[in-house]
């Protein structure tokens, strides 16, 4: 019989001589919950022996639980540093919403047949997503958000690598350039536009075109940091008054680059067929520039191909090139990529035209992809945009009755030309048709842009009216008449706070990219990546640039006084764009 004093589980209480059905006084007790041990109680011993073994369990199961958080915290934040040579290629698609994603997806689905399920190459590596604001705003621009990429830091809308104490800090590709590794800068936009001058010059403001392009060429505080450079943007590259030149100056930056930096230079689709066909290698460093302003939206450029290359034909070219030249080397490369006229078409509300340059990003992001499969080198790709453009929404209602839970794809694949061309065409057209009375414009804007460009043919007389009455609108106007038959909204010309996706191959350290993070925490990782020292250079950036900061050309300097500070107010980028184009084409803006 068990004593009143042991604990009910160390009871032996089947006692040899008790009947298997007969239940002990003790046991009968214990079942009325009237336990003598309860009732007398036990001794210190025993209790203290029971506390100390309670206390124990608790501490290793907080013990635990702390073990298994702290593991968690580190998978996602710690980095698994890369061993040997690497190659790191960073994207970004500039105003790229994760709206644009979905808009884009069931656009292909619709015009190629595919089923409900079929994907991008992007949504297949989807990684996390990023905050974007800026240190002076809510609504961040290019230029702050790809200072925050290039330098891992948070600066004013408008700052070109430069932070708002007036002091410019070191990027990423200024550190690999130093750190032996081959750089390059590709996009579809103007080379010195803020995406890809953050990551080889500091200016103040993003509208100093002139100043980025001269040191991106190697006239800068830091020498010559690129090696390939793809885009367009040719005009801030020529003296003023000579064809096809923009600049304030008579500066000719393409022959600065080419004799005093040792530039290799390009500037047509038949030059750069001769590196993108393979029949010879590109010689760095390689400055090729397409276009005056801008390469042409993919949905204009398929129709002039013979004239311009493509995102995806510039990624892979630059990627063998950077290969190639780094196959002897200890070190590997670094290369941007910019899908970016994603955002002009968004500040323009074209629906059209920004589903083409997705899916272009789209192809060259698979490039990417298959380039990193394939090489003998390790490498990671990570990709993100620096914003949202337009307030993107993949539904519209279109009048006050119930809304419709639907949108109209074919409106989107039946426009063969954007709104930007169709409204550069009816500039160009009134321009040299002064006298032509507003039937014949109108039978013009009809048989000649909206019929064969848009696809539409349905035409409201309203929708004409405004077009002839206020041509210069023309490019908002032709986008809405695409946008509100195909029932997709926006909510804005500008930008919008939305967070943006990350996406990425995976590999060492890109854990750390997981969730939600700071547009900042993409800036870190592409240097812990690479393993290169960006302080050392914002200390060198800070000694040659001092307190009386020169801007522009050796000899024909601009001193501005830092302590003056900077004001955040600065010209819209697409409001400037769009009359630089206007002047480049004539127009009355």
């Amino acid at each position: 019989m068990a004593n009143t004093r042991t604990p009910l589980l160390a009871d032996d209480r089947r006692d040899a001589e008790t009947s298997s059905d007969t239940l002990s006084d003790p046991e009968e007790d214990i079942l009325r919950g009237q336990s003598r041990a309860t009732q007398v109680g036990r001794s210190w011993p025993s209790r203290l022996r029971e506390s100390l073994l309670f206390a124990w369990a608790l501490l290793a199961t907080a013990g635990v639980l702390v073990l298994a958080v702290w593991a968690s915290h580190l998978q996602q934040t710690s980095f698994d540093e890369p061993a040997g040579k690497r190659n790191l290629i960073f994207m970004v698609s500039d105003g790229m919403g994760p709206a644009s994603l979905s808009l884009t997806r069931s656009f292909r689905q619709y015009t190629e047949g595919l089923e409900h399920d079929d994907t991008l190459t992007l949504d297949k590596h989807f990684w996390g997503s990023s905050r974007t604001r800026s240190s002076s705003s809510l609504v961040t621009d290019s230029a702050a958000g790809a200072t925050a990429f290039s330098c891992g830091m948070k600066s004013y809308n408008g700052a070109i690598s430069m932070l708002p104490d007036s002091t410019p800090c070191g990027t990423v590709l200024e550190a690999a350039k130093k750190a032996g590794y081959k750089t390059g800068l590709v996009v579809t936009t103007d080379i010195t536009d803020a995406t890809p001058a953050c990551f080889a010059s500091h200016v103040d403001i993003r509208s100093q075109n002139d100043d980025i392009a001269v040191q991106e060429v190697g006239n800068g505080p830091l020498g010559r940091v690129v090696d390939l450079m793809f885009g367009g943007g040719r005009c801030h590259f020529l003296p003023n008054g000579t064809e096809g030149g923009c600049r304030a100056d008579n500066i000719n930056v393409v022959d600065m680059a080419k004799n005093d930096y040792g530039w290799n230079y390009i500037d047509n689709r038949t030059a750069f067929d001769e590196f993108w066909e393979g029949r010879k290698e590109v010689p760095l460093p390689m400055l090729g520039l397409f276009a005056d302003t801008d390469i042409p939206f993919e949905l204009d450029r398929r129709n002039q191909n013979d004239v311009y290359p493509s995102l995806s034909e510039m990624a892979k070219t630059a990627l063998r090139a950077l290969e190639k030249a780094t196959e002897d080397s200890d070190q590997g490369f670094f290369l941007m990529i910019e899908g970016s006229r994603i955002d002009h078409a968004g500040h323009g509300n074209d629906p059209a035209a920004q589903v083409r340059e997705v899916l272009e990003y789209d192809r060259a992001f698979k490039a990417v992809i298959d380039f990193l499969e394939v090489s003998r080198t390790p490498g990671v790709l990570v990709a993100t945009s620096d914003h949202e453009t337009g307030g993107l929404s993949v539904a519209r209602q279109v009048n006050a009755n119930y809304p419709q839970y639907l949108w109209y794809p074919a409106v989107l694949a039946n426009a063969s030309s954007s709104s930007e061309y169709l409204a550069h065409r009816l500039h160009t057209h009134i321009a040299k048709t002064s006298n032509e009375s507003a039937d014949e414009l109108t039978k013009y804007i009809i048989e000649e842009l909206v019929i064969p460009g848009l696809g539409i043919h349905d035409a409201s007389d309203e929708e004409l009216t405004a077009l002839t009455s206020n041509p210069e609108q023309a490019q908002y106007l032709f986008a809405h008449m695409i946008s509100i038959r195909a029932q997709i909204g926006w909510s804005t010309h500008g930008h919008s706070a939305v967070d943006v996706n990350i996406y990425s191959s995976g590999g060492p350290g890109a854990e750390a990219l997981r969730g939600n993070v700071e547009n900042t925490d993409v800036g870190k990782y592409l240097r812990e990546y690479l393993n290169v020292d960006v302080d050392a250079v914002t200390k060198e950036l800070n000694e040659k640039m001092t307190s009386k900061r020169k801007i522009g050309m050796a000899g024909q300097e601009a001193t501005i006084e830092a302590a003056d500070g900077i004001s955040t107010e600065f010209e819209d980028h697409w409001v400037a764009h769009e009359e630089m184009e206007a002047r480049r084409l004539g127009i009355d803006a």
